[in-house]
């Protein structure tokens, strides 16, 4: 039997039901004061439960849906409708009570309606304006940018074998100069956790290594093998097995990526052009001009 309580156990959860009330608290107004639908819109948007004659319509399950997260995906599919219609006839019934007691015309109230309407106003015109920033020649020229920023990078494929002193790594070279497989005694001897493949590193660029590790590994030659390197890992003895151009992933394969890139992107521009325009005064206890703390620039996306 599914919970027919506002607040499911399975859906709890602070910075969750903090959104869900916020966002309810509009739409139980919009239940309360929307006017009538034209016909066509209805039969696109039809009345799945009425609470008190408070229509509820599927597309408020999807708002619901989308407001109660990932949680909700956990009811199998042919429940979750029932679901959502009881969570939303809930809040409804509890709306309704609200409104009989007054609690709208309270200053409390009407503080965080302001706040909750102007969150939904700042997600809908950013949600509005990254679609706009989605076209295939804006994410065509971010890829190719890219793609032209990683032309010529070096990449290699190293094994390595990692000991904590620099006569253990002293022993495991001399080991490898009587001909012992490098891949085998790295499975022996190794404490790093890619021991059981051989100390396979896969392909690397420079920057994602440790510096000594990568200036040990791009100076050797595919086959060969170093000396001790010591890091603050402890000690390696490295064998490249390959060295190439790093290179460039299909677009369809990293079109997500550029795609969230191009939102917030979009999403920082348009909040930055707004603030150049825009008086913002902060204001102390007493009431004068106070001017911001000092923070740390936002990381670009």
């Amino acid at each position: 039997m599914m919970p027919n309580t506002v607040v499911a156990p399975a859906l709890t959860g602070p910075t969750r039901l903090k959104r869900a009330s916020s966002a309810f608290a509009v739409l139980a107004l919009v239940f309360a004061y929307a006017a009538p639908a034209p016909v066509a819109a209805q039969d696109a948007n039809p009345v799945v439960a009425r609470v008190n004659g408070a229509e509820i319509r599927a597309s408020d399950l999807a708002i619901a849906e989308e407001e109660l997260g990932a949680n909700v995906q956990q009811i199998p599919p042919e429940a979750r409708q029932d679901y959502l219609i009881s969570y939303l006839a809930d809040t409804t019934l509890v709306a309704q009570a609200a409104e009989a007691r007054k609690l709208a015309d309270s200053d409390e109230f009407k503080r965080r309606m302001t706040y909750a309407r102007n969150k939904l106003l700042m997600e809908t015109l950013l949600q509005t304006e990254s679609k706009v920033a989605l076209t295939d020649e804006a994410m065509r020229k971010v890829y190719d940018e890219a793609a032209k920023q990683m032309g010529g990078e070096k990449e290699v494929r190293a094994r390595h074998i990692l000991v904590e002193t620099e006569d253990e790594a002293k022993a495991v070279s001399a080991e490898l100069a009587k001909g012992t497989d490098f891949a085998e005694l790295a499975k022996q001897k190794s404490k790093d956790p890619g021991a059981a493949e051989g100390g396979d590193l896969g392909y690397f660029t420079k920057d994602q290594m440790v510096p000594e590790f990568s200036e040990a590994a791009f100076q050797l030659d595919a086959g060969k093998v170093s000396t001790p390197v010591k890091s603050q890992f402890g000690w390696h003895v490295i064998k490249v097995e390959d060295k190439r151009d790093r290179p460039v992933p299909p677009f369809e394969q990293v079109k997500p990526q550029i795609e969230t890139y191009l939102v917030r992107k979009n999403q920082a521009d348009l909040v930055a052009k707004l603030r150049e325009g825009a008086k913002i005064e902060r204001v102390g206890a007493d009431g004068k001009p106070q001017a911001p703390a000092s923070a740390p620039e936002p990381k670009k996306p």
